[in-house]
């Protein structure tokens, strides 16, 4: 079954997915295979019984329904796979019915918050200087932290004040940089070479000289916001969501932001609007309430 799962990842890599939904379709698909194994089950001969049952126990666990529709998704996939390659020669039915999942409003920063969070690394030292830049970038355009870590040198463009974003399935797009972000840059441009870098390619890399992990990053972002008193619980996508909701709250139109979010769909930046006019909304009252 593994090497199954190995031509399936090979499959899937040349249908130019990102990294992390490959690696998050393949744990899913290890973690059916396990359940099957367990069962002493063939997955050849998996039916709707079988995947019922999978689906009791992923609900037991308090997986949310977004996450099993998730697995299951990458489970079809799979099975359609194998069937497309004579590998089996039936798909195992997917009559399943689990309510749908509840569309979690981003959390995002205030103005004053992004503040405080990127004005907390220390600057007068080397590292201090590249987290300071790599959070201004992040702030300044809204890339997720996959596209940030993987920037070239040649992705970026200080005289015209751009980046170019390879994003997923090689959607590439070219994102303004505004002044600060050029400042910390420079900056940042000017030690770089003092980082012990082993790729001189990449952009950004961690202490050791090697490209950085998304769980780095994460930790040099969780600990700045504990510094900056930041008591929301934020996530890797919080900068992302605080760019284009501040766009949208200043007068951005939301074409232009699903542009430079990158998003195939309408739908997926639509849900910055309903926290701008909430915020308005908020923002009115408190202005025109006596009691407010």
């Amino acid at each position: 079954m593994n090497d199954l799962i190995q031509k399936y990842k090979v499959y899937i890599e040349n249908k130019g997915l990102s990294k992390n939904t490959i690696e998050a379709y393949i744990r899913d698909l290890d973690q059916y295979v396990e359940f099957i194994t367990n069962r002493d089950e063939d997955i050849n001969l998996a039916d709707e019984i079988t995947i019922n049952a999978y689906i009791q126990k992923l609900m037991e666990e308090k997986k949310s329904i977004a996450s099993i529709n998730r697995k299951m998704a990458s489970i079809r996939n799979f099975y359609k796979y194998l069937n497309l390659y004579g590998y089996t020669k039936e798909t195992p039915s997917f009559v399943y019915e689990l309510p749908k999942s509840k569309k979690e409003i981003p959390i995002t920063l205030t103005v004053d918050e992004i503040d405080r969070l990127l004005s907390t690394p220390n600057i007068e030292c080397d590292k201090g200087i590249r987290d300071r830049a790599m959070l201004e970038i992040m702030y300044a355009t809204g890339i997720k932290v996959s596209e940030l870590l993987n920037l070239r040198l040649l992705d970026l463009n200080l005289k015209m004040q751009y980046i170019i974003c390879n994003g997923s399935k090689k959607r590439q797009r070219v994102i303004p940089l505004g002044s600060l972000a050029i400042k910390y840059m420079e900056q940042y441009l000017k030690v770089r070479g003092n980082l012990g870098y082993n790729n001189e390619n990449l952009l950004f890399f961690n202490n050791r000289g090697k490209k950085m992990t998304r769980q780095g990053f994460w930790k040099i972002v969780k600990e700045y916001a504990r510094e900056a008193n930041i008591n929301k619980s934020i996530n890797l996508y919080t900068l992302r969501h605080s760019f284009a909701v501040h766009l949208l709250e200043n007068g951005a139109d939301i074409k232009s932001v699903q542009e430079l979010l990158g998003h195939a769909d309408l739908s997926a930046t639509e849900r910055y609007s309903y926290i701008t006019k909430k915020n308005r909304l908020k923002e009115v009252y408190t202005k025109a309430h006596p009691r407010a």
